[in-house]
This record gives structure tokens, sequence and C-alpha cells, in this order.
């Protein structure tokens, strides 16, 4: 009779056992399941990453290129208004020269009327 115990408990710890090992074996296979999704997510997030550097370097180049746009225009613009004021400086001499020869012309015709009397 201790032989048949002895045997009911063996067979008993194999049983339990070969549940503890089916149930570990049944983590694994979920744990790899899930393993192989975030490997994939990675993979998918490393391809997202990858697009968005290219994007950011193609970005950087267009903003360098708006810069140096920028500054171009803003050259330009300055030296047009150096130009401008230029001219208004011009005109104004060119104002005032008018008024001397209409004063000298007022001036002679004055004198012309005088030498007439």
């Amino acid at each position: 009779m201790i032989q048949f115990n002895n045997i009911d408990i063996y067979m008993k710890t194999i049983d339990a056992k070969e549940k503890k090992l089916n149930n570990v074996l049944n983590k694994l296979k979920n744990l790899e399941v899930v393993n192989s999704n975030k490997i994939l997510e990675l993979e998918n997030l490393e391809i997202k990453k990858n697009q968005l550097e290219i994007e950011n370097e193609e970005l950087q180049k267009k903003y360098k290129s708006l810069e140096q746009e920028n500054e171009n225009l803003k050259e330009k613009f300055d030296n047009f208004k150096k130009k401008e004021i230029e001219e208004q400086r011009k005109e104004a001499e060119f104002s005032e020269k008018i008024d001397e020869l209409n004063q000298e012309t007022d001036s002679l015709m004055t004198e012309i009327e005088k030498w007439q009397m």
C-alpha cells in the first residue's frame, strides 16, 4: 500500500509539474506574439522616424533658402530706399536751384524795368 501511495504522490507531482510546464509554455507563446508585435511596432516607428528626419532636412533646406531670399530682398529694399532718398535730395536741390533762378530772373526783370524807365 505504501508503494501505491508513493506512486500516487509521484503521479500527482508529475501532473502538477506538467500543468506548470504547460502554463509556462502558454505564457511564452503569448510573450512571443507580444514581442513580435512590439518588434513590428518598433520597425514602423523606425520607418516613421526616418521619414520625419528626411522631411526635417528638406524643411531646413527650404528654411535656409527662404532666409537667404529674405536677406536678398532686404538688401534690395535698402538699396531702393537709398536711391529714393538720393532722388528726393536731388529733387530738393533742383527745386532750390529753380527758386534761385526765379529770384535772379525777378531781380533781372526789376533791373530791366528800371533801365527802361
